[in-house]
């Protein structure tokens, strides 16, 4: 229980800090950024997505908008690589994840810490079994294992026949599964190893390890077998996949 205190304690203060300068040095990008997504498609600059924190707490999550405006109106809750829906400076935000950059408020305001699950929204949480809600224990994060392993993410629905099924059914679950491995391994050093791996794949400089590799080829495998065996209208439930170990964490 102290570990889990000072680490509580010494996690939130680095998080802080971290976040007031990142937004302090990026205060030049992101007024530019917000500039280009308020000329290339207008108001609103930023999208504020409903997602359940830290013990089931809904908040806002910022981000730059980089789809038209009313797109869940539009289209799938899924957004694939060649989405219509997407503007053209959304598509380039996208690409380097500068669209991410206005979670560094959600920070500050400790809604989220620099190194978490990646939250979700309420109705795929409502999904969640009782051993998957553990993932709700800590606070979800701008960055996290799933943001490592799952970052083909959008090459995999696009190769699935019903990518919100699959997403669903196959991905949430792998999120979860990774998301309770960070809780039982958090660390102050764990953490920085994951920030060091994003920040390595941001740059390029990051090629995918074994355990990545074999991690997306089991995804696949599940994504085959799940579209093989059933269809839309039976479909096994949410939570079917989770609690099992799966290959692809960071050591």
């Amino acid at each position: 229980m102290a570990d889990a205190e000072r680490y509580e304690r010494w996690s939130r203060r680095i998080d802080l800090a971290v976040a007031l300068c990142g937004l302090a040095f990026f205060a030049p990008l992101l007024a530019g950024i917000a500039a280009g997504v308020l000329v290339g498609s207008g108001f609103p600059v930023f999208y504020r997505g409903l997602r359940v924190g830290r013990r089931g707490t809904p908040f806002r999550m910022l981000k730059f908008r980089t789809m038209v405006r009313d797109a869940e109106r539009l289209g799938t809750s899924v957004t694939l690589d060649a989405d219509a829906r997407v503007t053209p400076v959304g598509r380039l935000l996208r690409r380097w994840k500068l669209d991410e950059l206005p979670q560094l408020w959600n920070v500050v305001r400790g809604e989220m810490a620099l190194v978490g699950p990646r939250p979700d929204a309420p109705e795929i949480v409502a999904g969640y079994t009782e051993p998957m809600r553990r993932a709700l224990d800590v606070r979800p994060g701008v960055t996290s294992l799933a943001s490592l392993r799952l970052r083909n993410e959008t090459e995999l629905l696009r190769e699935a026949r019903f990518p919100d099924l699959v997403y669903e059914r196959v991905l949430v679950p792998a999120k979860v599964d990774l998301a309770l491995e960070h809780a039982r391994r958090r660390s102050i050093a764990f953490d920085w190893r994951v920030v060091a791996a994003t920040a390595g794949a941001w740059l390029g400089l990051r090629s995918p390890d074994p355990a990545e590799v074999e991690f997306l080829a089991d995804l696949r495998r599940q994504i085959a077998d799940f579209e093989r065996a059933e269809t839309p209208r039976g479909a096994p439930p949410p939570a079917a996949a989770a609690g099992r170990e799966r290959p692809g964490s960071i050591r």
